[in-house]
């Protein structure tokens, strides 16, 4: 018994010691909030204070001191994503993930965004403020690398840490930009529709923005103080699997003093971003004598793409402009290493690349490329079709200086200062929204902005032979889309068509004009804005369009062949206002109609492949209002019953009849079950969440959430065939800065500040954001001094 006793103790010593060896181990990987640390090249003392929510409120006495501390708090919270996202571009995420990544890393090394950051690199100024403050925060982040615990997902990968460079900066941009075109989703499948099915089915489609829908507006104003094939493009595939979020769309308004109660101006933002954990964006209020901004940075870029201070405030959302498009090359028939261009034939390039692949040998691939871009067939075979097709992209094409235009940005001291940065911003195209305390607002959508020759549309694969479809120049920055300080006394943006300045329609992917309708309505019905009224607009989740939608298809519908409790369900229906609460039993099967009307009205003809890319297009969501109201066309008729030529009529009791039936197999008979929050969830996965014995330690969630795709409150989802509508898309953060109260301004993110699972910020605003609340945005110094969680010291290095 005692030899029992014995070796019983000698088993829970060893355990202890294994439970606080654990311990001490998950402790070390913890981010430090306080104490002191030895950081390399500073020349003072930098004192970095950290909120409640763990964001940093940095102080020094020179800008270079103050972003090297920028750089070490933001690794030590976000290293893991900061890696990640330098990697896609490299095309180095199956050195990670494996070969499941393999097609994706192709894509991207074809696309040539690390080439070109590698040309733009080589062309810097190296004795730049850009690049000296640049090279700064990559100190930082070094710093940490080299002398901060290693994050527990480099454990788990096996990854080694790598020291950041100026290259990761502009990959970084560079994926950024990529992640919002859309015409890689769009223009094939439109050239497939044409080839396939004909004009007439063209014609049915929305692929230009309805001009009776709501556009915005352009002001100037004096500031105050064809081939016959068939393409397969899955790009969108591709785009699924990446381990880091997109960028989808966005809402911002900014109110003039007139609209204000307290007259001065009201900015509100919220970027509309794939939800991922850590979420996008990082915090920081960043301050020395010569400078100072609250801001929003993306994992390893220095300036943030978002901030304030006390004179002005800036935003962004995406302009949707078209900036790639695809062109049919021919390659010579008797040297298949040649192809034709109007002056003759030219040599195909060919590239190269290695790709590392966990726990396989590496492989190496070879694309072409020719004048336009590189040849997408042979790259993870995405294109079916032996007629090669080249992408042009003005990102690649183009000298890159977004980075000088985000350094001139959050550098600008005034409205002339802040748009002269503007034209250095050549993709993505970006809506960049602006507010000051001297009472101007404005808008200006910035890109390059390229012609065409007359009747040509870029929707579409266009001929890269004969150069009859070619460019014909970009016009002049002064030629792009805005308003500045206009007599309706704001401006806003929410993806939708913007009006013409230069006298032509601006091609792109813009969305429906569902949110700026709403937008529109509330701003111009209210004279006397706050910061409360402006944070409970941003939260709206109700549809001007979806109730006239439901309208117009009630009339088509027969009652004499309804059941009493469909009956009560239609009117109901009928009287459905747009919101979208939880308890909302009319959203579901609203959405489910529209799936059923968009898969009987399309499948058929495009087959469930292209249906499937049909989806993910925002041609769908504009094609929803604008093609239901269509009584005759070309897409109503099923095509696979011989015998018979649909109406719209007959898809639309269909397509009620097939909700009903699934809401029925979902959730049963008794209709008060049918409510919004069973099927409108939102989970913020992490990449090595999707380990399902991992999931509920990385991933945040799901919770049930109010709000709906192209609403205010803009909670997207894709539709497919389960009915279940999984938020993948929404507010990457809330933001409204009121210049009347300007430290008091409020904030939140979708999950927390920290990207460390071991952090008491990793998910710390996750219930906050879900139940549409806010927190402050603290700049005032005795305030962030005296309410300060902790304090982290920097000292210099002897």
């Amino acid at each position: 018994m005692k030899r029992l006793k014995k070796v019983l103790l000698i088993i829970a010593s060893i355990l202890l010691i294994l439970v606080i060896g654990v311990f001490v181990f998950i402790n070390t990987l913890k981010p430090d909030y306080d104490g002191e640390k030895k950081l390399s090249n500073l020349t003072g003392d930098v004192n970095v204070y950290f909120d409640t929510y763990g964001i940093p409120h940095i102080y020094a006495d020179k800008q270079e001191d103050a972003f090297r501390a920028l750089g070490y708090v933001h690794a030590q919270d976000r290293l893991w994503q900061m890696e990640l996202l330098r990697r896609v571009a490299k095309g180095k995420l199956s050195e990670v993930f494996g070969k499941d990544l393999l097609e994706t890393d192709k894509f991207f090394l074809s696309l040539g965004i690390d080439d070109h950051t590698k040309r733009t690199v080589s062309q810097l100024d190296m004795q730049s403020e850009m690049v000296v403050l640049s090279k700064a925060y990559l100190d930082g982040i070094n710093e940490f690398i080299e002398k901060g615990p290693t994050p527990v997902e480099f454990y788990l990968t096996g990854l080694d840490k790598e020291l950041f460079v100026l290259e990761d900066i502009y990959d970084a941009v560079g994926y950024m930009a990529f992640s919002f075109a859309m015409a890689h989703k769009t223009d094939p499948l439109l050239t497939n529709i044409k080839n396939q099915l004909g004009e007439a089915y063209l014609k049915d489609l929305a692929i230009t923005s309805d001009t009776s829908t709501v556009w915005i507006k352009n002001y100037s104003n004096t500031i105050s103080d064809s081939l016959e094939t068939n393409i397969a493009m899955r790009v969108d595939d591709i785009m699924k699997k990446l381990p880091i979020p997109q960028f989808e769309g966005s809402n911002s308004w900014v109110l003039a003093p007139e609209k204000t109660k307290s007259g001065k101006v009201i900015f509100a933002n919220d970027p509309h971003i794939g939800f991922a954990q850590p979420s996008v964006w990082y915090e920081a209020h960043v301050s020395a004598p010569d400078y100072e901004k609250y801001g929003y940075h993306i994992a390893g870029v220095p300036f943030p793409l978002l901030g304030h201070d006390r004179n002005l405030a800036y935003g962004l959302t995406m302009f949707q402009n078209d900036d790639l498009n695809f062109y049919y090359e021919q390659t010579n028939p008797s040297d298949s290493a040649k192809y034709r261009t109007e002056l003759g034939w030219k040599d195909y390039e060919y590239v190269t690349k290695e790709i590392k692949v966990k726990d396989a040998k590496s492989t190496s691939f070879t694309y072409k490329k020719t004048r336009h871009g590189p040849v997408m067939n042979d790259i993870a075979k995405q294109i079916s079709e032996e007629t090669p097709i080249a992408m042009s992209w003005v990102y690649t094409k183009e000298k890159n200086e977004v980075m000088n235009a985000l350094y001139g940005m959050t550098h600008a001291k005034d409205i002339d200062g802040f748009k002269a940065a503007l034209p250095k911003i050549h993709a993505p195209g970006l809506n960049v929204m602006y507010g000051d305390a001297k009472g101007n607002v404005a808008w200006w959508a910035s890109a390059k902005l390229y012609t065409m020759p007359d009747s040509i549309s870029t929707k579409f694969v266009l001929d890269g032979a004969s150069g009859k479809q070619e460019s014909l120049g970009y016009l002049d920055f002064s030629k792009n889309p805005s308003a500045i300080n206009p007599p309706w006394n704001y401006v806003y943006s929410a993806n939708n068509q913007p009006d013409s300045i230069a006298g032509m329609l601006y091609p792109g992917y813009y969305l429906p004009e569902n949110r700026a309708k709403r937008i529109v309505e509330l701003l111009d019905g209210k004279n006397d804005w706050d910061k409360e009224s402006a944070s409970k607009m941003i939260l709206d989740v109700t549809s001007t369009v979806n109730p006239q939608l439901v309208t117009e298809l009630i009339k088509l519908v027969d009652v004499t062949i309804l059941t009493d409790e469909q009956l009560v369900q239609i009117d109901a229906l009928k009287n459905w206002n747009g919101e979208y609460a939880l308890e909302d039993t009319n959203a579901l099967l609203y959405h489910r109609c529209v799936y059923y009307v968009l898969k009987n009205t399309f499948e058929d003809e495009l087959g469930p492949e292209q249906f499937e890319q049909f989806l993910a297009t925002h041609l769908m969501k504009r094609q929803i209002a604008w093609g239901t109201k269509m009584s005759v066309g070309a897409w109503w008729d099923n095509v696979n019953t011989k015998d018979k030529i649909e109406t719209r009529d007959d898809i639309v009791l269909k397509s009620f009849a097939d909700a009903w039936e699934s809401i029925l197999k979902d959730f049963g008979p008794d209709t008060s079950q049918w409510t919004w929050d069973k099927v409108h969830t939102l989970e913020h996965g992490h990449p090595i969440g999707q380990v399902e014995s991992l999931r509920s330690f990385f991933n945040v969630g799901p919770f049930p959430v109010h709000g709906s795709r192209e609403v205010i409150n803009n909670m997207a989802f894709p539709y497919d065939s389960t009915g279940y509508y999984k938020v993948n898309s929404g507010p990457s953060t809330r933001r409204i800065i009121d210049f009347s109260d300007v430290e008091n301004s409020i904030s939140i993110l979708p999950t927390g500040q920290s990207g460390n699972p071991f952090s008491k910020h990793y998910k710390d605003q996750a219930e906050l954001y879900i139940k549409g609340k806010f927190r402050k945005m603290m700049m005032n110094k005795e305030e962030i001094q005296n309410k300060a969680e902790s304090k982290l010291v920097f000292k210099p290095k002897k």
